[in-house]
């Protein structure tokens, strides 16, 4: 193996030129493969990250009640013994909360956004609160100073709001300002004046819909009792187990006399108009992992994986027809140097392995040229920090600043890829090349 990497080098140095201009071709898809496989990381990680921290446990056990057949509350009327339910089914568990869910509208003196409210109890969410981190001024108002302002354990006090960076910069409004909550709850409006007491830096393109009040403010705006909750968010060791667990609580929770609903892959709130059509009363609940909440965004990552396909299948392509013909043009160059080591003892294997390791020398190392090459572009555009305003693109990539996290699987994944494809393409020449009679190779040309 020695003696074949060294004759492989040796031949990639003797065909410079040639080697040079594929070799760039290779490492610049390579470059492009990383940077696309590390955009879709991130954009699913961001995915997890923001749903698990703003809207959604790990397992959630959810439901609606019904007071009328046309009618629906996304609410757990005994919200304790159903997490004391929960406990006793899954005691494995990371942590677990309980949160109401509400939906209004905010209003400031120069603006109004439609958000999704959560009511929390300040001491159970250590958890939610080490994942976020007060937003400086400067992030929501022009020119604005570089400090935070506000506290999260003011949160404590009733009639206070939680907003994030991107909804003040909307509202115009900083922490210590009053923003008024609309909200409709069988056909009546009721409002509560809430204060600002902290602006968070965003969490992904989802935290400009969602902002956090006191359990209380839901149950003064809705009129509902202490027992009651919204839902109850179950966080894991090992988030991947969610599904297999979901289907735990559901096997428990029949058992112990609750009735549920089947299993609908969809966030809470786009199962109003199902849900109102269905004949019962009473409460049924109903359980979601973290991925059926975001269930409406998860396209991005599909097509983000479908376009990445798509281009490097084409670029794949056309680096397999440019190793093929360098590798022709190589064995018609050494044609006689064939004959020659097939003369003195030479195996078809052999001369078959050097075309083919010579392939994926130059795969190898152009993917690790591209491979530094992406990760530079990658860590160079992560170090400027660049905040991305237009909301398409927030959207898409789930997040308010370019972010891109590149992971070693990525890297060795790119490396061990190219080395593959490389080697691959030049199979049929070195095959064609092992096949050469010693005679007529070295009679070639005569």
């Amino acid at each position: 193996m020695p003696m074949l990497l060294e004759i492989a080098f040796r031949n990639l140095l003797q065909a410079r030129r040639r080697t040079l201009l594929l070799g760039l071709a290779i490492a610049i898809v390579a470059a492009l493969f990383l940077i696309l496989r590390a955009v879709s990381s991130s954009v699913s990680e961001r995915m997890i990250e923001s749903s698990t921290t703003l809207s959604s446990g790990h397992v959630n056990i959810g439901g609606f009640f019904k007071t009328r057949k046309k009618d629906a509350a996304p609410l757990l009327a005994d919200g304790d013994a159903i997490k004391a339910a929960v406990k006793d089914i899954y005691p494995e568990y990371e942590s677990i909360i309980d949160r109401h869910r509400g939906w209004g509208r905010v209003i400031s003196p120069s603006a109004s956004i439609n958000v999704g409210m959560h009511g929390i109890i300040f001491e159970q969410e250590g958890r939610f609160f080490r994942s976020l981190r007060l937003a400086p001024e400067s992030e929501y108002i022009p020119g604005g100073r570089p400090e935070a302002f506000g506290r999260f354990e003011d949160l404590k006090n009733k009639d206070t709001v939680l907003i994030f960076a991107a909804q003040a910069k909307k509202l115009e409004v900083k922490v210590g300002d009053t923003l008024t909550i609309v909200t409709e709850a069988g056909g009546i409006s009721n409002t509560v004046d809430l204060k600002v007491a902290a602006i968070a830096s965003d969490v992904g393109f989802m935290s400009n819909y969602n902002i956090f009040v006191p359990r209380q403010a839901i149950l003064d705006l809705y009129r509902l009792n202490d027992k009651s909750t919204g839902v109850v968010m179950l966080y894991l060791k090992d988030p991947s187990q969610s599904l297999e667990v979901m289907e735990k609580l559901r096997k428990g929770l029949i058992a112990k006399g609750y009735q549920l609903r089947d299993h609908e892959p969809k966030p809470f709130f786009l199962k109003f108009e199902k849900v109102m059509g269905e004949d019962w009363l009473g409460q049924k609940l109903d359980l979601t992992e973290w991925a059926d909440e975001i269930s409406f965004v998860l396209w991005i990552t599909t097509a983000l994986d479908l376009v990445s396909v798509f281009v490097i299948t084409v670029l794949g392509l056309i680096i397999c027809g440019g190793i093929m013909n360098s590798m022709w043009m190589s064995v018609r160059e050494r044609i006689k140097e064939i004959g020659t080591m097939r003369a003195i003892g030479a195996s078809k294997t052999y001369i078959g392995a050097i075309f083919v390791i010579e392939a994926m020398l130059l795969g190898f190392l152009s993917a690790f040229i591209g491979v530094v090459l992406g990760g530079v572009l990658v860590l160079t555009l992560n170090a400027f920090k660049i905040p991305i305003t237009n909301d398409g693109v927030r959207l898409f990539l789930m997040a308010s600043v370019l972010n891109i996290n590149l992971h070693a699987k990525d890297i060795v994944s790119t490396l061990l890829l190219f080395t593959g494809l490389t080697g691959i393409a030049a199979l049929f020449p070195a095959l064609k090349a092992a096949k050469l009679r010693p005679v007529e190779a070295l009679m070639h040309g005569k």
